[in-house]
């Protein structure tokens, strides 16, 4: 079974979706460290508090601990927020890239255009579906 889908794309679409990784994949690495090492961060910070708290002797040194655990928990949980943030500015910008080509197309008619303009803005999520058979209808267009 083929586990990327990919693979079976025809050589235009390729093409933009080559495009469209070269302009997201700068912001996409940094996103991805980012969550990377938050996660790690929680849990380690989490785990070592409850055995803090419940197998350590309550003294001075205890909330000195206690106070660098959470402060990295705070740093893991600021660093997953801000990887949210990034691929939410992901997503945007590969809308904007998706809506700028077909706006620059010279072929598909404006109607068309239109179209798949609305249905990009309305599910984002489903915008690269979306683009990848605007693309085909495009290249079916100019063939004749």
């Amino acid at each position: 079974m083929n586990m990327n889908p990919f693979t079976d794309m025809p050589v235009f679409v390729k093409k933009e979706i080559e495009l469209l990784n070269e302009r997201l994949a700068p912001a996409m690495r940094v996103a991805s460290r980012f969550s990377l090492f938050s996660f790690p961060l929680v849990v380690f910070s989490i785990m070592n508090i409850i055995i803090v708290l419940f197998t350590m002797p309550m003294d001075e040194n205890t909330w000195i601990t206690l106070l660098i655990y959470s402060i990295l928990g705070a740093v893991g949980m600021a660093l997953s927020k801000e990887s949210k943030i990034r691929r939410k500015a992901i997503e945007k910008t590969s809308v904007d890239y998706m809506i700028q080509r077909i706006n620059d197309s010279k072929i598909a008619t404006e109607q068309m255009k239109k179209r798949y303009i609305i249905i990009i803005n309305e599910k984002p999520v489903m915008a690269l579906a979306q683009f990848m058979e605007f693309l085909r209808e495009e290249q079916r267009r100019s063939s004749f």
